[in-house]
């Protein structure tokens, strides 16, 4: 008998009880339509805007419900949870309007925003190791030695009965609905979003997305019961979860139709057009569903209805925004970075950048080496910092460069 065997699935009973919990708490988030991305993926697009719920994400649903569904005297030892930011921001204003006091524990090195806003919930922040696992064995540690009860983010059933209420808004939103696609961290997001609508629209497809670096629920769901695996760093740290829960392993094991993998640069240019395209500030793990269906449209677009990507939160430091806006667009070909060789003698620098100017190149930075041995006695090579209109218009520059006899090498 398989893991997902042995745990009790999520009713759609469940669900209707914790939206009558979240009435007047969570927002039914807007969906937007995204032509650019109709354009892209050849049909209807529509975005979800759990980036605009309260305190930046979906987690609020959630937390809302487990720590509603406590007793008195369990609220009156408090609760205690782990998280990178989201759950975090999601427990300590759930644990505030319910009148119980918070402890979060979060992975060192934190981003300040979110630990900032965390506490202006009116959670008491600790730090515990470098990541979500081991913050949330420091959180455990802490329940067990105080009382407080652990608020797990996603593998609890009232957890995935919160978050299956985002489930239930989109099928009255979009009524022409074919497809969802959702992020995928511990999973109970796309377990109660899949479970939610299943037992209202069987024909509804649900496909998740996890970032590449953190993929556990692939090698998971062949091998039938959770698998922990190794996780390299990612942009996506919301969704950088080492092993599945037991409680949306079963429910996804039962109603996802698929999970798909992503790649950062995919990431970082989903991010990148939600800015731009979009007007809406998502962060990497919330814009992991766009970069899915960018990335694998051929597999989750199959022309039957109106395809929803859930944008999951809006939670993102600044300093990292900025690393992710640079990465995205020299992802998208948008910064073109070359060393070029070109003759040691006035003018020749400016006959390089006259080429460039002609091509409509916006140099950002230009840096002269003289010390090489690689290069000749009469040379000199540039580092130039390059911004183009796109992957296009960079391929014509090196094109154009190549026509007019200048040894380059990409960086």
């Amino acid at each position: 008998m398989s893991s997902a065997e042995t745990v009790p699935d999520v009713s759609l009973s469940d669900i209707e009880a914790a939206r009558r919990l979240l009435e007047g708490v969570a927002l039914t988030t807007p969906v937007e339509e995204s032509r650019w991305l109709t354009k892209a993926v050849g049909a209807p697009v529509v975005l979800k805007c759990e980036n605009l719920q309260r305190a930046g994400s979906f987690k609020i649903r959630g937390a809302y419900v487990r720590i509603a569904r406590l007793t008195d005297a369990e609220r009156a030892r408090g609760v205690v949870a782990a998280s990178a930011g989201n759950h975090a921001q999601g427990v300590a204003l759930a644990a505030s309007l319910l009148g119980t006091h918070s402890t979060v524990f979060m992975p060192e090195g934190a981003p300040i925003p979110k630990e900032s806003a965390t506490r202006a919930y009116g959670a008491d922040v600790q730090f515990a190791g470098p990541n979500v696992e081991t913050a949330l064995v420091a959180a455990q540690e802490f329940a067990d030695r105080t009382g407080a009860v652990l608020i797990h983010p996603f593998d609890h059933p009232d957890i995935v009965a919160g978050q299956a209420t985002l489930g239930l808004e989109l099928l009255e939103q979009v009524p022409d609905l074919a497809t969802v696609v959702v992020s995928v961290g511990g999973g109970g997001l796309a377990a109660g979003t899949a479970t939610a609508i299943h037992a209202i629209r069987p024909d509804v497809r649900v496909i998740g997305v996890q970032a590449e670096r953190a993929a556990a629920y692939p090698v998971s769901l062949r091998e039938g019961s959770p698998v922990t695996v190794p996780c390299q760093p990612t942009i996506a740290d919301g969704i950088a979860i080492a092993r599945p829960g037991a409680v949306p392993f079963a429910a996804i094991t039962r109603h996802l139709d698929g999970v798909v993998t992503v790649s950062e640069d995919s990431l970082s240019r989903a991010l990148l057009s939600m800015l731009e395209r979009a007007k809406l500030l998502v962060e990497p793990a919330g814009a992991a569903a766009v970069a899915g269906l960018l990335e694998h449209r051929e597999s989750i677009v199959d022309g039957r209805g109106t395809v929803v990507a859930v944008l999951t939160g809006g939670n993102i430091d600044p300093l990292l925004l900025m690393q992710v806006i640079r990465h995205g667009m020299a992802s998208a070909g948008r910064y073109l970075s070359l060393r070029v060789k070109i003759p040691d003698r006035p003018g020749g620098l400016v006959h390089l950048l006259t080429e460039l100017a002609q091509l409509q190149v916006n140099v950002l930075d230009v840096v002269h080496e003289r010390t090489s041995a690689s290069l000749h006695v009469d040379e000199v090579e540039v580092s130039l910092q390059l911004e183009t209109r796109g992957a296009s218009h960079a391929a014509r520059v090196t094109a154009h460069l190549q026509d007019k006899k200048y040894a380059y090498r990409m960086l």
